[in-house]
C-alpha cells in the first residue's frame, strides 16, 4: 500500500500537468511579420467528438470566424458548446474571442493567438480548402521561456527532435471547412 500511494500521486500530477494547451506571455514573433492569408478570412466549421461518459461520445459543431483586423492580424471568435472551458476563464458570452497573426518556423505555419492576455500557439495546416488547428501541448518543452527568441528556439527544437509534435488533442480542430 505504501508503494501504491506515491505512484497514484505521480499519475495525478502527470495528468494535471499535461492536460492544457501551452500558453505564454511571449509569441513567436515580437511583432507580426507576415501578411494575413486572405483564404482564412471567413467562417469555418467542423464537428468535434467529445466523450460524454466512458463508452459514448457527443458530436458538437464548432465555428471559427476569422476577420481581417489589419494587414497582418486577424480578429477571431470560436463558438460551440464550450461549458468545459469555463474554468479557464477564456469565454466571453458564448464565444472565445481574440486576435491572432501567423508566424513561420521550422517549415510550419503557426497562429499566435492572443486570448485574455495570454498567447496560445497552434500549428495551422491548410490542405484541400480545409484548415486544421493543432495547439501545442503544455508539456511541449520543459524549459522556462523568458522571451520570444527562446520560445522560437524551443519550438524549432521540438519540431526537429520529435517524430510526432506534442499537440493538445483535446483542443485540436481538424478539417474545418469554409461555411461562407
Amino acid at each position: 500500500m505504501r508503494q501504491f500511494l506515491p505512484m497514484l500521486l505521480l499519475c495525478v500530477l502527470a495528468v494535471s500537468l499535461c492536460g492544457c494547451p501551452y500558453d505564454s506571455p511571449y509569441n513567436l514573433d515580437e511583432v507580426p511579420q507576415e501578411n494575413i492569408d486572405e483564404r482564412l478570412v471567413g467562417t469555418w466549421q467542423t464537428i468535434v467528438a467529445k466523450p460524454s461518459d466512458d463508452t459514448h461520445t457527443i458530436e458538437d459543431p464548432v465555428t471559427i470566424i476569422f476577420e481581417k483586423r489589419t494587414d497582418k492580424e486577424y480578429d477571431f471568435a470560436i463558438t460551440k458548446n464550450i461549458n468545459e472551458l469555463k474554468p479557464y476563464q477564456v469565454i466571453v458570452n458564448d464565444s472565445i474571442k481574440g486576435t491572432a497573426y501567423i508566424s513561420t518556423l521550422a517549415g510550419k505555419r503557426f497562429l499566435n493567438a492572443f486570448i485574455r492576455g495570454k498567447v496560445y500557439l497552434a500549428e495551422l495546416v491548410v490542405e484541400n480548402n480545409n484548415i486544421s488547428i493543432y495547439p501545442l501541448a503544455e508539456h511541449f518543452t520543459s524549459k522556462y521561456i523568458k522571451n520570444s527568441r527562446e520560445l522560437r528556439t524551443a519550438v524549432e527544437f521540438h519540431y526537429k527532435m520529435r517524430l510526432k509534435p506534442g499537440y493538445d488533442q483535446a483542443f485540436a480542430l481538424k478539417n474545418l471547412h469554409k461555411a461562407r
